[in-house]
């Protein structure tokens, strides 16, 4: 496929008026590597490398065990589509974000590998999103969108079968792979069975607010740390009984970019997902 027939594509399905997105400010040092539209409006295109796509990779952060498990695949011609333009690792924190590696940029850029971006535009509401996707893997029915976020709709709100908060907690750490984080704040029992769910770092108050006018008492979402940033978020879910569900930034994002799979395969074009690493201490 032509490669601008399928970033036109790409931004006609999913970047929507309204939607708006920051990335750029935080990535001066890769500016050399950027096309001119993603400095305008920090989402699409990032790296403009090849003038057709054989083959599209998906995945969340484009780190560099993901950048370089495609380097040793000796493809020409694909395209990386992320999440997230610049690379989650709490542990580094202040600098949460850290940015691609230059020189595997530039190998990226010898081998005709594009780079295409989707963030605020795949955590807003929709068939592939990043709330839709993690609920459908719970098996959670969605009853309808909230947690305005950049011009969208970052979360859902939706129906589990499961009746206590322990349940949920067991079926999620055994969908992620690896132990999660329950704060139960609230009742065992799941309020009529109603959850909340804004995947990554989904746990801010103006989300939360919204929870509890809506009277539900479960929201699951990625970050839960105990630290300064989050702090205020889980005074107000302690002081108003909301139980929280961390599944970390990486796993709760990874199951919209799961599903984009599908969504090229659609548009003919083979497409793989590759797997990265959850940062625990999210939790």
């Amino acid at each position: 496929m032509k490669a601008i027939t399928l970033y036109k594509k790409l931004d006609s399905d999913f970047i929507k008026p309204g939607l708006s997105d920051d990335w750029f400010q935080y990535m001066c040092s890769v500016a050399d590597f950027l096309t001119d539209n993603f400095k305008k409006r920090s989402m699409g295109l990032v790296c403009d490398f090849t003038e057709k796509v054989d083959k599209v990779y998906t995945a969340v952060f484009p780190s560099n065990k993901v950048m370089r498990e495609i380097l040793e695949n000796k493809e020409n011609n694909a395209l990386l589509f992320v999440h997230h333009p610049s690379i989650w690792d709490i542990r580094k924190a202040p600098n949460i974000f850290s940015q691609m590696d230059k020189k595997l940029l530039e190998k990226f850029k010898k081998m005709k590998i594009s780079i295409y971006n989707l963030h605020v535009p795949l955590d807003n509401y929709g068939k592939y999103s990043t709330g839709t996707s993690l609920a459908k893997s719970l098996n959670i029915k969605i009853i309808k969108p909230f947690a305005h976020y950049y011009g969208g709709f970052a979360g859902i709100i939706g129906e589990t079968k499961y009746h206590s908060v322990d349940e949920l907690h067991t079926e999620f750490s055994r969908l992620l792979g690896h132990k999660t984080s329950l704060y139960q704040y609230g009742s065992e029992e799941i309020k009529n069975r109603r959850v909340a769910l804004v995947t990554g770092g989904g746990f801010f108050l103006d989300a939360l607010r919204e929870v509890l006018n809506e009277g539900v008492n479960t929201y699951i979402t990625g970050i839960t740390v105990k630290d300064l940033h989050y702090a205020g978020a889980h005074h107000f879910a302690k002081r108003n009984k909301i139980n929280i569900l961390g599944g970390t930034h990486y796993s709760t994002e990874k199951f919209a970019c799961m599903a984009m799979c599908g969504y090229f395969k659609k548009l003919g074009l083979p497409s793989e997902f590759i797997e990265d690493d959850p940062v625990i201490e999210d939790l």
